[in-house]
């Protein structure tokens, strides 16, 4: 059987070498580009990937039509910033050859923040359903936090997926902030409502010491204290752009 890699990208040329680099030994690798500026798709051609262009439909409509531009029977679904390694490789593999036993995988990802590896409050390990038959996966067209839905028995590969997403504080704040934004956005759309109380100043306080403390925050050292005190902050943020909309949207005031 064939394996296809599906891929959505923007301006990810600092990252893209290594993850293409990865996956080499896949059927085909479809990389669908939305408008990149910083020489990703010149990368990803010579590659050798299927470039495709495409306008921003949101994260979950563009891996759907990611997945849907694949030819292979198995797919695995990999963001720009993901790395799989030698002994995942060999677990797809296995699957692909038709020793899986189950339609849909979960993958261990491996979350380094500022080059440190993150092994408690939650980062690890963060299993993500990522490599699936053809037609048995989808995702929720959701703006941000997309996740995939799937009906029937999963297994979890071993073997990791190395995500360098946050190399630098100034990549950390701007993803965070923009997430934030969508999240709010998200949230506001399903007539969620924010308490500035409740959840602009209680709920990241509390997000910080359930991190930070029961789930073992403080053994990750330096990075771990701003992994999740920055974590927190997001939180707040995404609540205070919610509080923010559901006010300009009524029109009353706020004390």
């Amino acid at each position: 059987m064939r394996l296809s890699v599906a891929m959505i990208v923007k301006d990810e040329a600092a990252n893209l070498p290594a993850t293409l680099a990865s996956v080499q030994w896949a059927d085909e690798i479809v990389v669908v580009d939305s408008g990149s500026t910083d020489g990703s798709v010149e990368i990803a051609r010579e590659a050798g990937a299927r470039v495709i262009q495409k306008e921003w439909l949101g994260f979950g409509a563009q891996k759907n039509f990611a997945i849907s531009q694949c030819g292979g029977e198995w797919v695995l679904s990999l963001d720009a910033d993901e790395v799989v390694d030698e002994e995942l490789r060999r677990e797809i593999e296995r699957v692909v050859h038709g020793q899986g036993g189950c339609d849909a995988f979960y993958a261990n990802r491996k979350n380094y923040f500022l080059g440190r590896w993150i092994r408690h409050a939650g980062f690890y390990p963060d299993a993500k359903l990522r490599l699936f038959r053809k037609g048995t996966v989808w995702f929720e067209e959701r703006a941000v936090h997309e996740s995939m839905k799937f009906t029937g028995p999963t297994k979890r590969l071993r073997g990791n997926l190395l995500h360098n997403a946050y190399p630098t504080l100034e990549s950390y704040f701007e993803h965070m902030n923009r997430y934030s934004s969508l999240g709010a956005g998200e949230a506001a759309k399903s007539g969620r409502r924010a308490g500035f109380i409740s959840d602009v100043l209680l709920r990241p306080v509390l997000t910080f010491i359930y991190n930070y403390g029961f789930r073992l925050g403080f053994l990750d050292g330096r990075e771990g204290v701003l992994l999740n005190l920055y974590h927190a902050f997001y939180v707040s943020s995404k609540y205070a752009k919610l509080w923010a909309l559901e006010a300009g949207r009524t029109g009353r005031e706020r004390p």
